[in-house]
């Protein structure tokens, strides 16, 4: 998204690769919490080391899902773990527990989310396909997520058992997150040749295409009420655009750097450009109100970093900055009762190129 010089970033975002890609930043501040961010309040720190990214509530609004790649746990590539949504203090010898695993430790994993009763969680994975993480491409000048074909989407209990595979084609099932009302599944699928937006019911069955435009449709969740999907997208327009697109399509690749947010009804109708801000513009989450959207955009940042929070009304109005950090901030989620915030951040690591998972009190 912001980055001259090439490495090459799967769609689970391993996020060292993803900042080790750009001009090289100032190294994020050592601090929680920046005097700027108005709307944030006690703000905890919940892991330490390795990239910790897109957590995600549970409905009760007292845990998170989420995805790590944290060397100190033994990982070569992301796994899916749970972890009570508190700061947690060091014993004696300076550590902390490990987060509950429930992945299978095999393949890459992606993009988790609570089922709405808290007794299991949905995720894609490559397991099926191999215990290695699945290879990168060679790098070739160009900044590209993969779109494995070998990921599906799974449901786990909170022990790690499988209990069911939800998607079963042999192209890329992914970024799945689960309606507020409890009845709906919205995930990305190549299964019609061209990244497209699909719900599905909590079973699996019942699977419905819901966009069709050219360009990639992702990282989608649905509004508080559960009638509306907010998404990111980018849309190639010029023949060049268009051919470059297809042609990395064809590859199981996209490349993310011209992404904007949309909005529809879950069906796929009164589809709506919400920004046009330039830039990568992605991780859209609804406020509570259903009136305003946060995400994560780096439209201010001419080299490509950093990338910061920002809140916009779903009319397009009304762009706040939200978080302030000098390297990364995304992945805001509300907590289902509406009084907490989730993200990740480089902010407070130590001087390394580590993502964290924080949690504060919001404040309107």
């Amino acid at each position: 998204m912001f980055f001259k010089y090439i490495t090459v970033l799967s769609l689970v975002f391993s996020l060292s690769s993803f900042l080790q890609a750009q001009n090289k930043p100032a190294p994020a501040k050592q601090t929680k919490h920046y005097k700027k961010e108005k709307h944030l309040k006690k703000v905890q720190q919940l892991t330490y080391g390795g990239d910790n990214a897109e957590a995600y509530w549970s409905f009760d609004s007292k845990n998170l899902v989420f995805q790590s790649n944290n060397p100190g746990w033994g990982l070569s590539c992301d796994q899916i773990f749970t972890m009570v949504a508190k700061e947690q203090k060091p014993n004696k010898q300076g550590i902390r527990n490990t987060p509950n695993l429930l992945s299978t430790g095999k393949g890459r994993t992606t993009c988790s989310y609570y089922m709405p009763d808290g007794k299991s969680v949905i995720y894609a994975s490559t397991h099926l396909k191999g215990k290695e993480c699945p290879p990168e491409p060679p790098k070739n000048g160009k900044y590209v997520w993969m779109l494995y074909p070998e990921f599906d989407i799974f449901q786990a209990d909170l022990k790690g058992n499988v209990l069911k595979q939800l998607t079963e084609t042999p192209h890329y099932d992914a970024e799945a997150t689960v309606s507020p009302k409890g009845d709906k599944i919205v995930f990305t699928s190549m299964r019609t040749g061209d990244p497209e937006l699909f719900t599905m019911n909590l079973d699996g069955s019942d699977v419905r295409q819901v966009t069709k435009e050219l360009g990639y449709d992702g990282g989608a969740f649905f509004s508080p009420d559960g009638t509306k999907l907010i998404f990111r997208a980018s849309r190639p327009t010029t023949s060049d655009e268009i051919t470059e697109y297809k042609s990395l399509i064809a590859q199981d690749m996209v490349q993310p750097t011209k992404m904007e947010l949309f909005m529809c009804n879950v069906d796929g109708s009164d589809l709506k450009q919400i920004t046009k801000l330039g830039g990568a513009n992605w991780a859209p989450f609804m406020h509570p109100s259903g009136n305003k959207i946060l995400f994560s955009s780096n439209h201010m940042s001419p080299r490509g970093f950093p990338f910061n929070i920002f809140m916009i009304n779903v009319d397009g109005t009304g762009l706040e900055q939200i978080t302030f950090d000098n390297a990364f901030d995304s992945f805001p989620m509300f907590s289902f009762d509406g009084k907490k915030i989730a993200f990740s951040s480089n902010r407070n690591n130590g001087g390394t190129r580590d993502t964290n998972v924080f949690v504060a009190k919001w404040k309107d």
